[in-house]
């Protein structure tokens, strides 16, 4: 075994929900199992230290440790320069909402937000903020990716397309790190890199960026400093934790673009909680400090850099089969809706849709999937409504598409079992 491969059976041991049991948990996407180290430290906390934190009393100052490691978790999970820049909220749509209200006052009349079509969360905020300013949107559409020719739906974002959108009058950009739809990673540091030259090129007066780390923090390394970016979140119930999320605002920007949220008396103004107006449940951040724990655990070195190619190389393990399979099935109308490559620009997200002369609903599918009673997977738009809008030729809103969604616990005869079911269904 080399020192990234990653023992299966042993990253299984740590999931109750996957011990003998033949359930396929292939809707991941949508939210991941929880390890029980982490069931274990939210109980601990709530039996054991479950008073408010910040008072001199024992108990209470074994509570505010806690909190404390919670957020320190967070801050290595985004790889931040400081615990001053995390906050946390019951859900990424919450944070980017509170965001957004919290920059209101630093946006100028006249200037423009970018956002994409992909998950609402990191869209909707924005174009809220806009409505309310009258500020103009534009949206960075993914286009036709040229190395798929006959597949319309084989689309991903482009810096080109971008790049084209920027004008002095650019305030903010606030894209997705990976598709929950598309499962495609785009390059988050040289997008911004990009950006930021052309924002100074046409003279634009700031540019923040906002990224959605949701659909790529369970796959590969977050790292907000080596991408320079202002704001980042992701939730942790997606990275096999409990409901909670997490935000990661830059200092400076604290210091100078976002106005507090908090009650008027509070000593917040220059660091993060100045976005969360009241506290999360305090065993939720508590709970997290399993998570980097576990990371840690799965390769020799215990690095989490280590931990995420080892991640990444087994998850390439599952995408290969399955879209290889699916690409085998074009004549049938089977089309990939993404990019139709396996290769670490993409995780095991993948989603299709059946056409041609014998085409099925994308709700028949998943219906199929579900009469076998052991296997979870979904067909919608995941809320990249804007996505699937946009798709040329056009696709019905709720059907949308097939996802299966699959993790590092994932294994290869879970994948077999797909397509063996799969194949039941498409050839027929």
């Amino acid at each position: 075994m080399s020192s990234t491969s990653l023992d299966i059976a042993r990253v299984r041991s740590a999931f109750p929900a996957l011990e003998n049991s033949d359930y396929i948990y292939a809707d991941n996407a949508g939210g991941s199992q929880c390890l029980a180290s982490v069931v274990d430290k939210l109980s601990d906390y709530l039996l054991r230290t479950n008073v408010q934190p910040g008072a001199n009393y024992s108990v209470s100052v074994q509570s505010t440790t806690r909190v404390a490691q919670g957020v320190e978790a967070a801050r290595e999970l985004f790889n931040a320069a400081s615990t001053e820049e995390v906050s946390f909220g019951t859900s990424s749509s919450l944070l980017v909402e509170n965001l957004a209200r919290a920059i209101d006052a630093d946006i100028l009349d006249g200037e423009e937000i970018i956002v994409t079509g992909e998950h609402e969360a990191n869209a909707g905020p924005w174009k809220k903020l806009a409505k309310r300013r009258g500020l103009a949107v534009k949206f960075w559409h993914a286009t036709q990716i040229s190395e798929f020719p006959n597949n319309p739906y084989a689309v991903a974002l482009q810096t080109e397309t971008l790049l084209g959108l920027i004008t002095p009058k650019t305030r903010l950009i606030a894209f997705t790190g990976c598709s929950n739809l598309l499962g495609s990673i785009v390059p988050v540091k040289e997008i911004i890199a990009a950006a930021r030259a052309k924002a100074k090129e046409v003279g634009a007066r700031k540019l923040e960026v906002s990224v959605d780390m949701v659909s790529y923090a369970p796959h590969r390394r977050v790292d907000v400093q080596d991408w320079d970016v202002e704001y980042c979140f992701f939730s942790l119930y997606k990275v096999y934790g409990p409901h909670l999320a997490a935000l990661y605002t830059r200092k400076t920007s604290l210091q100078n673009s976002l106005t507090a949220l908090t009650h008027h008396f509070l000593p917040f103004d220059s660091t993060s909680l100045k976005l969360q107006p009241g506290g999360p449940g305090y065993e939720l951040p508590y709970a997290i400090t399993a998570i980097p724990e576990y990371l840690r655990s799965l390769t020799p070195s215990g690095t989490l850099e280590d931990a995420f190619k080892a991640i990444a190389d087994h998850e390439q393990t599952l995408v290969q089969p399955l879209l290889a399979y699916l690409k085998s099935q074009e004549s049938r109308g089977v089309h990939i809706v993404g990019d139709e490559n396996a290769s670490l620009s993409r995780v095991p997200t993948i989603s299709f849709v059946v056409q041609g002369e014998k085409p099925i609903p994308s709700r028949e599918v998943v219906k199929a999937f579900d009469d076998k009673g052991y296997i979870g997977i979904r067909n919608g738009h995941f809320y990249a409504y804007t996505l699937v809008e946009h798709l040329n030729p056009k696709l019905d809103l709720v059907d949308a598409v097939v996802r299966i969604s699959l993790v590092h616990y994932n294994t290869v005869e879970e994948v077999q079992t797909i397509i063996s079911i799969l194949k039941r269904i498409l050839e027929a």
